[in-house]
């Protein structure tokens, strides 16, 4: 099933998907029950049947739902048998759940349902806070309850462990019908509607879900404990109403509007993470006193409305503090029902041609969107069917038991020359249009061709439904006039007529249906070029945003499906002779006008090309503020053809003009800055990295920087003489800012003498925004964002800003380029004091941080003051509490400590005076670059075997392993040069969640939990890639770790308090090592390579002006007899954040004529790595520090 899709029931029951990537309907499985309406999530949809039953269809993946069954074994100590079963009177059951007050034995833990099995047996848990206990796996204490821990003591009297056992949801893709085990007698009424939503209320992983439902008498139903590891819930909760209620809809947060048999609507208060089904009920009065409310339907910040009479309004003023809005605004167009979905998009269908109508220009600032336009998407099974229909097409013939209205011209009138693609004709994709065009007098003008006429596009973008009546007698049609054009204006309105009398009872389904097939085909409910009839819509998984291109209104050149495929077929075969023969011709042409002028010698050009503008240079002197600068870019061609440029910065100081200039053979990156207010970025040479001080610029508008970092980055890369995709053993990293950056490694970069200093690296920007980026020798490269969407590399380089700012190919390939989007979140936290007269209030001390401010308290951050990082950056969210914070939080959201700063907790103490609150808001990005979305994963984590170009993997894929968002570990299969995305997901099971993962060149994998342990996989091979077991390895003392990575025969891992870490001991006979070696502090992120090299991004790297945050470092020394390395070399930075050698195989090439070099410079006295001069590598015996 598609991750983004839009669902329908048809008049008939039949539940069909329309994915955001597709054209056609799909059949949902199951096809044998029929159902009345459906409400859909991204991962599943809820329907009711017509037996009136409920059923939950969850969607597959390559993840399996596991839910953990937990019992405890308690046991005491009594002076005769030691431990034992025999318990006192007063002690809790012997076995029992955790917190033992109910009884809960091995075999009393049954199904839940018959959608479950079993995945394994009962089996001890030995793992305890991260550390591995005993071997029983009892952890003791003094009595129950109490601290329990892993050591015995003399005083233990009680202990306890755990047995786990893991259950697994097996009914995916398919419709599971909801069990109940509630009172026979207090059982749910049937119901008739039901809808899925509260998704957003919490940003928890365990995605919990609101599923409300309204009964055949009227009563509302709520559905306890819905989440994504239980998909059915437990029970059905009754909840008061003030009246009957006969249809209801839950948004993805907190709005819930419901719909009474009076035409009230009613509004429920007080839904928030702590108390999902709200408190209260308001009455909201209808739009008119004569025609009530029938059908209602929320998002986020919207409301719509369809009232008796057809009518359809929209709710102005809702939001989060006034879920009932302020008043009613009428949109033109006749509904049965409305739907919004994601991104308050907004679906409905006409009440009398029963075809599903998008809502076309719906945005954050105008939610009520323009227009409503037709989906002419036909059904899959459509496809496969060539009746009559497609017979009289293909020949030419189109006959009808119609006579055409005098309505009709031939020739197209001048209001059809607006745009073809925007000709009406939903209900028949082919030249049938033309013969059923005279529907209604709103038609006229669909009349465009004649019976000879050619195919129109099958598109219809309208105000308001069309109606379909048949007719048995010529009808003349009025012609509009230019302002009676129903996409002249945004919700025109128009009368409306009576219907006729359609045949069978429904709407007669216009097109080809007049043709009489549909007695030729009983079996099927439509003809093979009918447009089904819906019943219902449900847009709630269906995710269509801003740059989503939709398939849906189109179908190729208005041709019935065979005819698309005959077209298809026939054209490669009719354009390929002549092609072939032009390019021939074109060939020889050439060479025949070049022959008489090869003896002449090549011209080279020398000329100098110049390029100035107006920018802002941060003047790194007193007064230490922008100034005002004329720049200039001087590129010259020299005589072999290579080009340089010199970059001059004109600024006055004291009414003297002066300059600065940069050789840009001599630049070593050019990185945008992240900056509220400008569009600045910086320059760096080797002197100005090891400095931590660059040449830092600003333009004036975003355009203009980019044209400039298109430029510059173009004319370093003609400097250096590169260009095109990176190598596949280049070296990648990621800044804070989420851009991402490319090295070419030289051979001198891992020598182990005379290595070459990394901060002459040369990075060039790529094209996209990732968080995390990995790579591996064969040029498989993949990257995760900050909203965990997983990116692969498509081969392309550029993007972003250089697409937009230079010629194609030079800065930016001209294929492979994709839109990316990217979410993060920009945090705030509010602070308070405690005082004896008022409590806790916003009134702190002189000497306390702001009682709004960052995470350090240092700056002010008030919610109308805080921007998105950059001006690239939009919001896409209000602000709202982050209960997921280290320490856990209340159920406000506070956390409590004695003073400002310490050490947060969720509850509140009698020594705790401060708290603090944190606030959360979304904002998002929209670039291009070289990726291309994994779907439907989120991912955390992700490693790439790092192999050498050309290794030989005997036919077997490239092992990809990664760590989903809920902590599952996952293994990638099918990845290969050919296709680096691979086909599937392996879910390799574990007992807790993970965090990192790192797989290394012989296929040893490691990893990390959450409560930070550490973890080997066992008889991982390409034969078994996701290996047989999990060994248990001990963490560093009283240390947590979070990452881990692993080279040749290196396993380096990372704790939470910056300690990098490095396994002793590991060996191919024993490869889980024995013991942590502590290597150094101020490290946030290390990366080993195939060579066992190891880079890190350091915390604090002192620079001649200040602290350098997130500088790539290059550890040296790193020999196979000394594996730990000697020292730091110190690269770029600061605000660099991720970095991936695990491409990088290029050794050192040392020949004869090099050693004796070597030699003789020895001999004569020459420093072979001179300190003194730039570029010399910087070495720290000891761990990075201040």
């Amino acid at each position: 099933m598609p991750n983004s899709a839009l669902w329908a029931v048809d008049l008939f029951g039949k539940v069909h998907t329309l994915s955001t990537a597709g054209q056609h309907w799909e059949l949902c499985r199951d096809s044998q029950l029929e159902f009345k309406r459906v409400s859909a999530t991204t991962q599943c949809c809820w329907g009711i049947a017509c037996d009136n039953q409920v059923y939950v269809y969850v969607c597959s993946s390559d993840v399996p739902i596991r839910r953990r069954e937990e019992a405890y074994e308690n046991q005491r100590w009594n002076p005769v048998g030691g431990f034992c079963e025999k318990l006192l009177p007063s002690d809790r059951w012997q076995w029992s759940d955790v917190s033992g007050l109910q009884h809960r034995p091995l075999d009393g833990v049954a199904l839940p349902s018959p959608h479950w099995a079993w995945e394994s047996d009962w089996y001890v848990d030995e793992n305890f806070g991260g550390e591995p206990t005993e071997k029983g796996g009892w952890t003791y204490a003094i009595d129950f309850p109490a601290t329990y821990t892993r050591d015995k003591k003399w005083n233990s009297c009680v202990r306890r462990r755990r047995w786990v056992r893991y259950r697994r949801y097996k009914s995916r893709d398919t419709w599971a019908k909801i069990p109940s085990k509630d009172d026979p007698e207090q059982l749910p009424d049937p119901f008739n509607d039901l809808s899925v939503g509260g998704w957003e209320i919490t940003d928890e992983p365990v995605g919990r879900l609101s599923v409300w439902a309204v009964s055949l008498q009227g009563k509302v139903w709520y559905r306890e404990d819905v989440s994504h590891p239980n998909p059915e819930g437990s029970s059905w909760s009754l909840m008061d109403t003030p009246g009957e209620v006969v249809q209801i809809s839950c948004g993805p947060h907190d709005l819930l509007w419901a719909t009474l048999w009076e035409g009230q609507a009613l509004v429920r208060e007080g839904i928030n993470r702590n108390n999902p089904k709200g408190s209260s009920w308001s009455i909201v009065e209808p739009p008119t006193s004569e025609n009530g409310i029938m059908h209602v339907s929320v998002g986020v910040g919207v409301v719509w409305a369809v009232t008796k009479d057809r009518k359809v309004w929209f709710r102005r003023g809702i939001n989060s503090h006034n879920p009932c809005g302020t008043s009613w605004i009428e949109m033109v167009g006749e509904m049965t029902m409305v739907n919004v979905g994601l991104n308050d998009q907004v679906w409905g269908i006409g009440c009398e041609d029963r075809a599903i109508y998008f809502r076309q220009g719906v945005t954050q600032s105008e939610l009520s969107g323009k227009t409503w336009k037709a989906i002419v998407a036909s059904r899959e099974c459509d496809r496969s069917h060539s009746g009559s229909s497609s017979s009289l097409l293909s020949a030419g013939c189109f006959f009808g038991d119609e006579v055409r209205g005098s309505g009709e011209s031939c020739a197209p009138s001048d209001t059809d020359a607006s745009s073809e693609a925007e000709r009406p004709g939903l209900d028949q994709p082919g030249p049938a249009g033309s013969v059923d065009s005279p529907r209604n007098p709103r038609d006229g003008l669909a009349s465009g061709s004649g019976a000879g006429g050619t195919p129109e596009p099958a598109e219809e973008e309208v105000a308001g439904p069309a109606i379909q009546t048949p007719r048995l007698e010529p009808r003349p049609g009025p012609a509009f006039t230019p302002a009676e054009l129903p996409w002249t204006n945004i919700d025109l309105k128009e009368p409306r007529r009576a219907p006729s009398h359609p045949a069978a009872g429904f709407p007669e389904a216009s097109g080809l249906s007049s043709l009489g097939l549909l007695p030729l085909g009983l079996e099927e409910p439509y003809g093979a070029d009918d447009h089904p009839l819906w019943a219902w819509v449900s847009g709630g998984g269906c995710a269509v945003e801003a740059h989503t291109v939709l398939k849906w209104f189109t179908i190729q050149s208005g041709l019935s499906p065979s005819m698309q495929t005959l077209s298809l077929s026939i054209t490669p075969a009719q354009t390929a002779a002549w092609r072939k023969q032009i390019f021939q011709q074109l060939t020889e042409r050439t060479k025949r006008e070049l022959e008489n002028f090869r003896h002449y010698e090549q011209a080279v050009e020398q000329s100098v090309w110049v390029k100035t503008g107006a920018l802002q240079w941060w003047c790194d002197w007193k007064p230490h503020k922008w100034v005002d600068v004329r720049v200039a870019l001087e590129q010259f061609t020299g005589l072999d053809g290579a080009r340089d440029s010199i970059l001059f910065i004109y600024y006055v100081v004291h009414e003297e003009k002066k300059y600065i200039h940069v050789f840009l053979n001599e630049v070593t990156v050019l990185v945008p800055v992240l900056n509220e207010t400008k569009h600045s970025f910086a320059l760096y040479t080797p002197e100005r990295t090891r400095q931590r001080w660059p040449v830092r610029l600003a333009a004036a508008t975003e355009q203009d920087m980019n044209d400039w970092l298109a430029l510059l980055n173009l004319s370093c890369c003609e400097s250096r003489r590169v260009h095109g995709r990176p190598s596949p053993q280049a070296i990648w990293s990621v800044t804070c800012k989420g851009d991402i950056f490319v090295s070419e490694p030289s051979p001198d970069l891992e020598a182990p003498e005379h290595m070459l200093p990394c901060d002459q690296m040369f990075w060039r920007q790529m094209g996209g925004h990732l968080r995390v980026v990995e790579a591996n020798g064969q040029g498989v490269v993949w990257g995760i964002g900050y909203d965990h969407t997983a990116w692969v590399y498509t081969g392309g380089h550029g993007g972003g800003c250089f697409q937009a700012s230079s010629p194609p190919g030079l800065a930016s390939s001209t294929s492979n380029i994709y839109t990316q989007s990217d979410v993060k979140c920009v945090y705030i936290y509010e602070n308070q004091r405690w005082n004896p007269v008022t409590g806790y209030s916003s009134r702190g001390l002189p000497t306390d941080r702001y009682m709004w401010s960052d995470a350090s308290g240092l700056q002010e951050c008030t919610k109308a003051g805080t921007k998105p990082p950059s001006l690239q950056w939009t919001w896409v969210s209000d602000w709202a509490v982050d209960f997921s914070v280290p320490g856990g939080t209340d159920q406000e959201g506070w956390q409590y400590a004695s003073d400002f700063p310490a050490s947060y907790h969720g509850y509140k103490t009698m020594k705790d005076f401060v708290r603090r609150r944190c606030w959360a808001r979304k904002c998002k990005l929209v670039t291009t670059g070289p990726w291309l979305e994994v779907a439907p994963l989120a991912l955390t984590d992700v490693s790439i075997i790092p192999e050498s170009p050309g290794a030989n993997r005997s036919g077997h894929s490239i092992a990809l392993w990664a760590v989903s968002d809920k902590g599952d570990v996952l293994c990638r299969l099918g990845v290969s040069e050919l296709n680096p995305a691979g086909s599937s997901w392996l879910h390799v099971g574990t007992d807790q969640p993970f965090t990192s993962v790192s797989i290394g060149a012989c296929h040893q994998v490691w990893a990390v939990a959450r409560d930070g342990s550490a973890f080997y996989r066992g008889s991982v091979s390409p034969a078994q890639p996701a290996g047989d077991c999990w060994y248990h390895i001990p963490s560093p003392p009283k240390q947590r770790l979070k990452q881990v990575s692993v080279g040749q025969t290196s396993v380096y891992a990372l704790d939470e308090n910056g300690n990098l870490w490095y396994r002793q001991g590991v060996t191919p006979s024993y490869p889980q090592g024995s013991s942590w070696e502590h290597v150094s502090n101020n490290v946030r992120r290390v990366s080993v390579g195939p060579l066992d090299q190891v880079w890190v991004i350091a915390n604090k790297v002192q620079g001649s002006h200040s602290l350098s945050r997130g500088t790539v470092c290059h550890r040296t020394g790193v020999r196979p007899r000394e594996p730990k390395g000697q020292g730091w070399d110190y690269g770029i930075g600061g605000g660099w954040d991720h970095i991936s050698v695990r491409a990088n195989a290029t050794r050192a090439l040392r020949g004869r004529s090099q050693e004796r070099a070597a030699q003789c410079a020895v001999e004569q006295g020459l420093p072979s790595a001179p300190s003194g001069v730039a570029g010399a590598a910087q070495e720290a015996p000891g761990p990075i520090c201040c």
